[in-house]
Parts: structure tokens; sequence; C-alpha cells
């Protein structure tokens, strides 16, 4: 059955908020942000031994796709694919669909993205292939939640409480909702249900099933999937795609189909994974000195503690000082309060807007 398998990577984001090593031209995903490879680069790693790399597609910004190729050699450059503008996930996972259903009719395909950090990578790599497996057998869309460790209020939350059969040792559960990021005491209660897992943005499906919900719920990209189809490996995909594309409402997977959907299922994951969406979240992969200090690069500290500091190049020296973000590169130097590592992508959006450091951003 798996011989139908594919996997798509999202991997067309900016990673704002990991700026100034993160830029347009150089994001997040193909940083070497927690050891020598990029974030792309170990995503790809991890289907090692469950899809081949001939049926794993990376979805990214047409601006990036000669530089994701560049550090993808293990994909075929026809398996990297530009999306022409941004048009959030929704759009992004119709594009998918079009282009697996077009290799294979009968194509059934993961969706995961270029940002996540994964643990128990034996258990992560046979929910996917439980997933698959029950994607293809029946007429469902599949999504992985993960059980919560903690009320995070960063996170969206599925609740699913009716279990769904299944010949494995991965638990399938029937969706009941899809619920937005919450605040803390709404988080703090859905943990304490038992009913409530953490919405990790995978998805698994079947190209006719998921074609035909885009249809019913969202037709436009349910008419994009139709459009594209004839024109994928072709010499006018560009020109189709582009086409399609431009008049598309951004929305995203979650607000577009998931949560108008009738036929979810969730895929219980208890593996390791975390969404490292900002410095301190990688901080917590990566080893720390005696006075909590995460370090990478040319960095000498000096009574310091609790602090971030990554140095591209130059050395980078700090006395007394604690809980703070430091980022040199050679372009730019970042430092804010760990606690506000949020608001980078705030700075980032302020220089955009005054014309002035496109160079550096």
């Amino acid at each position: 059955m798996l011989e139908h398998a594919f996997a798509v990577i999202l991997a067309g984001g900016y990673g704002e908020r990991f700026w100034p090593a993160s830029t347009m031209a150089r994001p997040k995903q193909l940083l070497s942000l927690l050891g020598d490879r990029t974030m792309l680069e170990m995503a790809v790693d991890r289907l090692d031994g469950l899809i081949p790399p001939e049926r794993v597609l990376v979805l990214t910004s047409a601006d990036l796709v000669d530089a994701t190729i560049e550090r993808s050699p293990d994909l075929p450059p026809a398996n990297i694919i530009g999306e022409p503008m941004r048009r959030d996930t929704a759009a992004a996972v119709a594009l998918a669909c079009a282009v697996v259903k077009a290799r294979d009719p009968e194509g059934v395909f993961c969706i995961l993205t270029a940002d996540h950090v994964m643990g128990d990578l034996d258990l992560f790599r046979q929910t996917l292939k439980e997933g698959l497996e029950v994607a293809a057998r029946n007429d469902v869309l599949v999504t992985i939640g993960i059980a919560p460790t903690r009320p995070s209020t960063a996170f969206g939350y599925v609740e699913a409480v009716e279990p769904f059969a299944s010949e494995g040792d991965v638990a399938f559960r029937k969706v009941s909702r899809f619920v937005e990021k919450p605040d803390l005491e709404t988080a703090t209660k859905y943990v304490e249900s038992g009913t409530f897992s953490w919405n990790s943005g995978m998805f698994i499906w079947g190209v006719g099933p998921l074609a035909k919900s885009f249809s019913t719920h969202t037709p436009p990209l349910g008419a994009m999937i139709d459009a594209l189809v004839p024109h994928v490996d072709t010499d006018g995909f560009t020109a189709a795609l582009t086409k399609e594309f431009e008049p598309l409402e951004k929305i995203s997977i979650d607000y577009a189909l998931m949560e108008k959907a009738h036929n979810i299922l969730m895929a219980e994951g208890r593996f390791q994974w975390d969404d490292v969406g900002s410095w301190p979240e990688v901080a917590g992969h990566l080893p720390a000195d005696d006075e909590k200090n995460v370090t990478t690069g040319n960095v000498e500290l000096l009574d310091a503690a609790n602090n971030i500091v990554l140095s591209e190049g130059r050395l980078t020296a700090i006395i007394g000082l604690e809980d703070l973000i430091v980022v040199h590169t050679d372009e730019a130097t970042l430092i804010c309060p760990k606690d506000r590592a949020q608001d980078v992508k705030k700075i980032v959006t302020a220089l955009r807007e005054s014309g002035e450091w496109d160079h550096v951003l």
C-alpha cells in the first residue's frame, strides 16, 4: 500500500522571529540551527526508510527554489515546487494534491513542515505509516494530534474522543472539533480534560478524498486542483500555477477545510514533538553551560546567565547580563529580552515598512 505514498514538506516561510540569522534569502528552514544539518534536511532525513526521495516533495516560495534545490541534493529538482505568491496553507495543500494526483491517481500523502523538531523517530515513522494506510483504505482526512505536556497557548487544539477501529499500534479517534489558540485558563481546562491534543499541523490523506473535500467546502481550491493536474510536469506548469494562485484567498487549511469537514480522524502522536517558533524554543534543544547560557559561534561570557547568544564570524563578548537574546551576523545585530522573543517579528515588520533596510532582511 505504501507504494502510493508521498510526503510533502511545507518550507515556504521566512522565519521572521529568527532574524537576523533568518532572512528572505536564507530563511529558517535553510539554517543549521540544531547541528550540521538544516531544518529542511532534518525533515527529509526523518522519512528515511518510509518514503523514497523520488516521492518526497518540498513546497517553497518561487524565489527560494534554487536555494532549496542546492540544500536538498538527495531530492529530484522537479520535486522542489515554488509557489508564485503567498496564499497560506490551504492553497499549498491543494497544490500538493494536484501534483501527487497527476503523478499517481491512487496517491496518498502526508503534509509535514520543515520547522518541527522530532524525537522517537521510529514511533514517528510508525505513526505516519499507519496513518497512510488508514487514509488509503478509508474516505477520511487524518490529522496528527500531539499529547499535550503543558497548557500551551501557542498551539491550536483538537478534540477527539470516539475511537476509530484500526489494526496497528497507533490509536485513531474521530475528531469532534478544532479550536484556535486558547488563553491560558482555557488551555488548562483542555489539558485537564484528557480529550484534547495539540494541533501539530501534520496531516495525511488520499488525493481522492482530499480533492472531494476541497470541492465541497472550498470550491475555488477544488477547481484549482482540477485545472492544474493536466499541467503538472509540463512546460506550462509555472504559467498555469501563477494563473490559478493569483486570485486565491489567503486562508489556512484549518479554516478552509478541517473546521468544516466531518470525516476527520486524529492519529495519536506519542513521539516527541516541538514546533520551534522562536529563539528560546530552539535553545531548549541545545546544550547549556552551568549558568544556563546557550551559545553558538564565537562567544565569550563573563558573569552572564540564562542568555542565548549566536555570533557568526566575529567574537561577541557579554559581561554581567542575564536573560537576553543576542544574535550577531555580518548584516545586523539583535539584542532583546528573552521574554520578548515573539516581538522580533514586529521589528522585522517595522524595518521592512521603513524601506531602508531591505538589504538586511
